[in-house]
């Protein structure tokens, strides 16, 4: 795994608030490589690739945030390499919050709790809707499939984290039932 580059791992906002709050000293090198990655290492994806739902965060191009929960089951995200991941668009509401936004920013923020041991994986990148080709071919039935390039990965612990343990019967990608 790569860890970040010093002068691109926190925006000036994120170290004004670490100067405020006294953790800027906690950022040594060290902590960087541990903590700030470029990459999903490959151990993670497997768990990635097993996880039955995410929270995708997006905002529009004036900064209008939303998130929204991904599921699907098991199958719902695709690894392509340690850059890249994909998964599929599911028909909600119709509202298409979350791809109008990409529309308009690419930038997402991805996250990944698994309540069974506590691990959390956040995944920031930019993402990219196709309607056609082979990516949309990963996933049978999909309309659509949104591509994430992976910009930054950062892992954190499993304090706070309640433990549950979801019945995921009958729901997956492949039984194109959703919950």
């Amino acid at each position: 795994m790569s860890a970040a580059q010093p002068e691109q791992d926190f925006h000036a906002g994120e170290m004004a608030a670490q100067q405020r709050w006294n953790t800027a000293e906690l950022w040594d090198t060290a902590r960087r490589q541990r903590l700030l990655w470029r990459e999903i290492p490959v151990e993670f994806h497997s768990r990635l690739e097993a996880a039955p739902y995410f929270f995708l965060a997006t905002s529009d191009d004036t900064g209008r945030c939303d998130c929204s929960f991904k599921g699907g089951g098991p199958g719902l995200i695709r690894v392509l390499d340690s850059r890249r991941f994909a998964f599929p668009d599911f028909d909600g509401n119709g509202a298409f919050m979350s791809l109008g936004n990409i529309l308009r920013n690419p930038n997402v923020g991805c996250l990944f709790i698994d309540f069974s041991d506590g691990a959390r994986l956040r995944v920031n990148g930019t993402a990219r809707i196709h309607a056609s080709g082979e990516i949309v071919a990963l996933f049978p039935g999909a309309a659509r499939v949104v591509l994430v390039e992976v910009e930054l990965v950062v892992p954190n612990c499993n304090r706070h984290i309640p433990r549950l343990s979801p019945d995921l019967a009958g729901v997956g990608p492949a039984s194109g039932e959703t919950r």
